[in-house]
């Protein structure tokens, strides 16, 4: 799935309109698709409530509810805020009417089974007038099948700001899903999200990173291959008094296949990490060669933060790992408002939103209204690689592009969890060459962990020790 905003939803429907494609055609096909998808939810016995807006979103409804009534389902066409306006919508009502089919303005007594809502689209503006609240909030009382068109009424197309909202159970995403189904408090009035192809070609920058793309970037091994094949990470993680950042980032590391980790650390931390991952090795001074300028040798990356606290050390360690060309990962105590040097070598920050706010002085309940936006900006403006972590972790790279991530669950919601991921970055990092691929699929693996884990206990028990130790499953059933 892509993701498309409001102005590159008109520009599509503009161009297509230029070139032969009519806007009446377009509206046909959202149609026909929406029939066919929404027609496996429903059954034929059962009432239907189809509710249309005056523009095009209501368009889509007649059209739909020609399909559906000519394939025997139950349905009312219901126009509450008045008849259509579009011109586009104005003549698919007429063949709807000339075909026998009626229509009302008024909202039946009857019960529905199912609530379709086609009321408002993607030009939706804030806030509802207040005959669309009473409409949505009747819609929200009732116990039917909720199904939304494009976006659920209510909801904004770019951001994810919204009072009131119809709280679809689907909801069918015409050519591409829209900004907000992956913002906040927006996402949580989307249900599960599908998209109905209209028959344009795919044009944006942003989509949706699935299994299917982990399959096609993941590589198969070779059975020649040696340790020096899969790279030399350094993690710097860890003190005495949280030893237990660099346990769960290197064995994320390790579980997620580097060829050598070397756990730069304190030497007491080392005895504690050195019980859990016996594969790795130690450097007791890394932070302090770097902090005095000292790069180290055959190194293919660094991940630096995790557990980390002597801010003055990690900021003379960074000037020092700019003056490379190796790849680095800041996370924690890493992530420090600064400057970045303009270097070949990749730089990717890994962010919680409360992290993300301290760099960027925006508050936290803003950035999670437009975390796709603000992260997108953060990396162009900044020629970073941007993984704001949370619901539908957001990965914004420094040429304008970004994906999506939909796995992972609220088992994820605890200290430590970001560490694995951290570990697991650096894995990827280290072994593949495609950047982008690497620091998405960790991202997406990161996430399938989790969602191992919760169909065996209750979000509430999982802790982050555990997402090691169901990797080696979870490339299994990739593979």
């Amino acid at each position: 799935m892509y993701i498309y905003k409001e102005k590159e939803i008109r520009q599509a429907d503009s161009k297509a309109n230029l070139n032969g494609l009519s806007l009446e055609t377009l509206m046909e096909s959202a149609g026909r698709g929406l029939y066919y998808k929404i027609k496996k939810l429903i059954k034929p016995n059962q009432k239907i409530l189809i509710l249309s807006g005056t523009g095009n979103n209501g368009g889509d409804g007649i059209v739909l509810a020609r399909y559906l009534k000519q394939n025997q389902f139950l349905v009312d066409l219901v126009f509450p805020f008045g008849g259509p306006k579009s011109d586009v919508a104005k003549k698919h009502l007429r063949y709807y009417e000339s075909i026998g089919y009626t229509w009302s303005l008024k909202i039946n007594d009857d019960h529905y089974d199912v609530i379709i809502d086609c009321m408002l689209g993607v030009g939706t503006k804030l806030p509802l007038r207040e005959t669309y609240i009473k409409v949505v909030e009747w819609c929200n009382e009732q116990c039917g099948l909720k199904i939304s068109v494009d976006l659920p009424t209510g909801v904004l197309s770019d951001s994810g700001q919204c009072d009131l909202a119809f709280h679809a159970h689907y909801t069918f995403a015409l050519h591409g899903v829209k900004p907000s189904a992956y913002l906040l408090p927006s996402g949580k009035y989307y249900g599960k999200i599908d998209y109905v192809d209209i028959g344009l070609p795919q044009t944006s920058k942003w989509k949706i990173w699935s299994e299917q793309d982990v399959k096609k970037t993941l590589h198969k091994r070779d059975a020649y291959s040696h340790k020096g094949t899969f790279g030399t990470g350094l993690l710097i993680a860890g003190t005495d008094e949280m030893p237990g950042s660099a346990v769960l980032a290197a064995k994320g590391a390790l579980k997620m296949g580097i060829g050598k980790l070397i756990v730069g650390t304190s030497k007491f931390a080392s005895n504690i990490i050195a019980q859990h991952v016996p594969e790795a090795t130690f450097s007791f001074d890394a932070l302090d060669k770097l902090a005095i300028g000292k790069i180290p040798e055959r190194i293919h990356a660094i991940a630096i933060g995790p557990g980390l606290t002597e801010q003055v050390k990690i900021e003379q360690a960074l000037d020092t790992i700019w003056k490379s060309e190796i790849p680095v990962i800041l996370d924690a105590g890493a992530l420090i408002k600064r400057n970045y040097p303009k270097r070949t070598a990749p730089i990717i920050i890994t962010p919680h939103p409360g992290e993300f706010s301290r760099l960027t002085n925006i508050s936290t309940y803003e950035i999670q209204q437009n975390r796709i936006e603000y992260a997108k900006q953060y990396a162009t403006d900044h020629g970073v690689i941007v993984v704001l972590k949370g619901t539908h972790t957001v990965i914004a790279f420094p040429d304008g592009t970004g994906l999506i991530n939909l796995t992972g669950n609220a088992g994820l919601a605890k200290g430590g969890s970001g560490d694995t991921l951290v570990g697991m970055l650096l894995a990827f990092i280290c072994s593949e060459k495609n950047m982008k691929a690497a620091v998405a699929n960790a991202v997406y693996l990161h996430g399938r962990c989790a969602d191992i884990l919760v169909k065996e206990e209750n979000e509430r028990s999982i802790v982050a020790s555990q997402l090691s130790k169901v990797i080696g499953k979870v490339l299994k059933e990739i593979e």
